[in-house]
C-alpha cells in the first residue's frame, strides 16, 4: 500500500482555510486506498496537542518543543532545524514512499532535507507564496531584503521538488516565469467536500431574529478578517447601498487581525443598525450562517497575493447555493465568469461595490438560475472526490523513479 506523508504547518483541531484543503486532500487519499499520515511544525500551536493523535479520523503528528527564539532569520533555520529532526524520526519509523510538503516554504526545505538522505520523492505544494502571503498579513514589505531572500528560497525548494502542484494558475504562471519546467507542475485546485458541505440547510428562523435579518436584503462575508480581504471597502460601500435598498443588512462572521478597526470602522458609520458582526462561529455551524445570506461579497484587495491565488470561500458559497459577488482580482477571475457564475465588480472601489450589489437585488429573476450553474460548475469542476485524481499519475511517475538514496548524515 502506497504511503504519503504530508508535511503541514498546521491542521486540525485547529480551523482554517488551510486546514480545511488538508482534511479533503487526506480524507480524499485515504479513500484511494492510500496509507496517510501528516506532521506539523512549530507553528501548529492547538492546545493540549498530543506527540501522535487522531483528529477527525486523520493521523497527525507534531513536531516537539516550543518555537524557537531569537531574530526572524535564526528563529526560522531552528524551527526548520527541528521540523526536520521530527520528520527524521517519522520517516525511519514509518517508511513513507512518497513526502508531500505544503507550503510555506519553510516545510518544503525542512522535508527536502530528509528526503535527500533516504531517497525519497518529494512533491511541493504551494497554496500561496510565502513572501506575498506576508505583505498581504501586513507582516512583510513588497520589495524588501526579507520579501527577495523568502522569494529565493521558494525558488530554490521548487527546483529541489521533484513535482510541484499549485492551487491555480496565477501561481503556475509566476513559476515558470521563473525558469521552472512548466512539466513539473500540475494544478490542484482548491475545492470543495460535497459529501460534508454540499447540502444547504433550510434558513433557521429563530437564527434570523436573533440577528436582527428579518425582512432584509443580506450582504454576507464568512472566513477571516485580513486586510487583503477588502472588507473596509464593503462597509464603505453600506451607506451607498443602504440609500438605495433600505432593507439591506451586512452580516460578518469571523475574526482576524482586522477584526477591531473594522468594528470601529462600522461603528462610525452612518448606517452602523445595518452592519452585524457575529464573531467566529464553530465549522458545523457555519451552514445556518451561510443560510441567512442572499449575496456572499469577496471584495479582495488588488496587489500580487490576490491576483495570484484562488480562494475556497467563493466555492463553498456557490456550494450551498448562495449568489456570489466579487472584486475582479485574478484570483476571482479565475472561479467566477462575471454574470454567468457570479458577479465581479472593480477592487477598491466601494461605490462599485454598491452598485453591482444593488443591481443584483434589483433584479431577481434569474438568481435561481445563476444558483443552479454556479453549483453545477463546483459538482463538475471544485469537487474534492474528482479533483483529488490529480495527485495519482504524479506520484505513480515518482514512484517509478530510481532510488537517489544518499549516505545517511
Amino acid at each position: 500500500m502506497t504511503r504519503i506523508l504530508h508535511v503541514l504547518d498546521h491542521s486540525l483541531p485547529l480551523h482554517s482555510g488551510y486546514t480545511f484543503r488538508t482534511r479533503a486532500i487526506l480524507r480524499a487519499q485515504i479513500a484511494q486506498g492510500w496509507e496517510v499520515r501528516g506532521i506539523t511544525g512549530h507553528r501548529h500551536s492547538a492546545p493540549w496537542q498530543q506527540a501522535e493523535e487522531m483528529v477527525d479520523g486523520l493521523h497527525f503528528h507534531r513536531t516537539p518543543g516550543a518555537p524557537a527564539t531569537g531574530n526572524a532569520l535564526v528563529r526560522e533555520w531552528r524551527d526548520i532545524a527541528a521540523h526536520a529532526d521530527a520528520i527524521e524520526a517519522l520517516v525511519r519509523q514509518w517508511r513513507p514512499d512518497v513526502i508531500h510538503a505544503h507550503s510555506p516554504v519553510l516545510n518544503a526545505l525542512a522535508a527536502q532535507r530528509v528526503a535527500r538522505r533516504h531517497g525519497i520523492p518529494t512533491v511541493y505544494e504551494i497554496r500561496a507564496f510565502w513572501e506575498d502571503a506576508a505583505v498581504g498579513n501586513g507582516t512583510g514589505t513588497e520589495g524588501s531584503p526579507r520579501y527577495w531572500l523568502t522569494r529565493q528560497l521558494e525558488t530554490h525548494a521548487v527546483r529541489a521538488a521533484d513535482a510541484v502542484a499549485v492551487i491555480c494558475e496565477g501561481l503556475k504562471g509566476d513559476l515558470i516565469a521563473r525558469d521552472i519546467d512548466a512539466g513539473k507542475i500540475i494544478v490542484s485546485p482548491n475545492g470543495v467536500d460535497l459529501d460534508q458541505f454540499g447540502t444547504p440547510v433550510p434558513r433557521d428562523p429563530a437564527l434570523t431574529a436573533a440577528l436582527g435579518l428579518e425582512g432584509a436584503d443580506v450582504i454576507g462575508f464568512i472566513g477571516s478578517f485580513y486586510d487583503y480581504e477588502g472588507l473596509d471597502d464593503l462597509i464603505a460601500a453600506m451607506p451607498a447601498l443602504v440609500r438605495a435598498r433600505p432593507k439591506a443588512k451586512l452580516l460578518l462572521v469571523g475574526g482576524g487581525p482586522r477584526e477591531e478597526a473594522l468594528r470601529a470602522q462600522a461603528m462610525a458609520s452612518p448606517f452602523a443598525d445595518h452592519i452585524v458582526f457575529v464573531g467566529r462561529v464553530p465549522h458545523d455551524q457555519v451552514e445556518h450562517y451561510y443560510a441567512q445570506v442572499d449575496i456572499l461579497a469577496y471584495p479582495r484587495k488588488a496587489m500580487r497575493l490576490t491576483d495570484l491565488v484562488t480562494p475556497l470561500k467563493p466555492l463553498e458559497a456557490m456550494a450551498q447555493g448562495r449568489l456570489v459577488a466579487a472584486s475582479s482580482v485574478g484570483g476571482h477571475r479565475e472561479l467566477i465568469e462575471d454574470g454567468v457564475t457570479g458577479t465581479l465588480f472593480p477592487p477598491d472601489y466601494p461605490a462599485g461595490i454598491a452598485a453591482s450589489l444593488e443591481g443584483l437585488f434589483a433584479d431577481r429573476a434569474y438568481w435561481d438560475e445563476r444558483r443552479a450553474i454556479a453549483r453545477a460548475f463546483v459538482e463538475r469542476e471544485r469537487n474534492w472526490s474528482s479533483n483529488i485524481l490529480r495527485y495519482e499519475p504524479v506520484y505513480q511517475r515518482l514512484l517509478g523513479l530510481p532510488s537517489r538514496a544518499r549516505a545517511a548524515a
